[in-house]
């Protein structure tokens, strides 16, 4: 174990950016628990083979880059939930000339035969439990997890999840506010059957949700995208192509699909964990056929002028901070893509006053309907 009082190794990481995602000042590509994670790792990265390390939930490319550089490693395999996480890691691989890793999805090809796994803890207790089941259910019985985060997102439950999955935890001392979890002697296959997508029915709508592990709201309905539920009705009468943006779930894809039978439905979301539960949540509904779920940046492989009518219930944090950048960005894509006369359809706080910001980049917008907490307003393309 490292000596906290002395400066670690990683301390001067590689000089990394956040780009093509939001930056800002304070918005940071690297931080204390990518430094941890790699520094308590060393002793088990030493003398691993080609192809037996694996990457789960890189930010930026700090832990990839980091650990290629540092320990000379080959082949390793990494998965990242988000689009602009695993298009930042190439950027920032480009930019220094390191190569060496391949992109996978979250399955038996990216964990198979792997014996040390680097993974930055998610938030979301679901999708650790998820990422742990399949860690001990398809890498090597010998395989070591070093799980890093910042002290204010970790919780004991997190110990709990990783427990259930193997059977020694270790927790090492905190430093410049992060701390790792390091899990190992795995529990197996037998004991590690994932149970994702959970899935559960809304007798109130008429509709099945299913979400992995960290899918925004679970299987639950959250109060924003139900009060946009209920002006479907009202949406252009005469649309026979939607988007559902920040597909999320699925929830909103496959309700539109249940109540506008005219309309085929394109549900995008740069989250992989979204994707998988839309594609889940249309099947379990009987949508499939006119739900396609695609991953992507915004709207960024959608044409100019090619949809009638988008929905969206748009961010307002970025890593825990209040910024507006992805719910600009979000609008102007949906300013592109809306053909004249298009409609967009956006949920959010009241206290936002995104009303003149709709207005410029995408259209006249008016107010449809406003509770105590929420605002739907429709923006109109000219």
């Amino acid at each position: 174990m490292p000596d906290y009082d002395q400066p670690s190794e990683s301390d001067h990481p590689l000089d990394l950016r956040r780009w093509p995602d939001i930056e800002a000042d304070n918005l940071f590509a690297v931080d204390a628990a990518d430094r941890l994670i790699l520094d308590e790792a060393a002793p088990f990265l030493a003398g691993t083979a080609p192809g037996q390390v694996v990457v789960i939930g890189d930010n930026y490319g700090a832990l990839t880059l980091g650990a290629i550089d540092r320990f000379g490693l080959a082949d390793i395999r990494v998965h990242q939930d988000r689009a602009l996480g695993e298009q930042a890691l190439d950027a920032n691989a480009d930019a220094l000339g390191i190569s060496g890793y391949r992109h996978l999805s979250l399955d038996a090809e990216l964990l198979s035969d792997a014996t040390v796994v680097l993974l930055r803890l998610p938030r979301s207790l679901d999708a650790l439990d998820e990422i742990a089941s399949l860690i001990a259910g398809f890498a090597d019985a010998s395989t070591v997890v070093i799980a890093g985060g910042r002290i204010k997102h970790l919780t004991p439950a997190m110990n709990d999840v990783l427990l259930r999955h193997f059977g020694r935890l270790d927790v090492t001392h905190a430093r410049q506010k992060a701390r790792v979890l390091i899990a190992r002697e795995s529990r197996g296959a037998g004991a590690s059957i994932s149970s994702y997508p959970h899935r559960e029915f809304h007798a109130d709508l008429g509709i099945w949700i299913c979400a992995h592990g960290g899918a925004f709201a679970g299987t639950k309905v959250d109060i924003g995208t139900r009060f946009l539920l209920e002006v479907t009705d009202q949406m252009k009468v005469d649309a026979t192509s939607a988007i559902d943006l920040g597909s999320g779930t699925g929830l909103i894809a496959a309700a539109l699909a249940l109540r506008r039978p005219e309309i085929t439905v394109i549900a995008t979301d740069q989250s992989a964990v979204a994707v998988a539960s839309t594609r889940a949540t249309a099947e379990a509904n009987g949508v499939s056929d006119r739900v396609t779920a695609v991953r992507d940046i915004g709207l960024s492989n959608q044409p100019d002028a090619s949809a009638d009518l988008i929905l969206l219930n748009p961010p307002f944090h970025i890593e825990g901070t209040v910024h507006l950048g992805e719910a600009l960005r979000l609008f102007e894509d949906a300013g592109r893509v809306l053909r004249p006369g298009g409609e967009l359809w956006t949920v959010f706080n009241s206290n936002l006053g995104y009303r003149s910001t709709l207005s410029r980049v995408v259209g006249p917008t008016r107010q449809v309907a406003r509770n105590t907490k929420f605002s739907v307003m429709v923006s109109t393309r000219e």
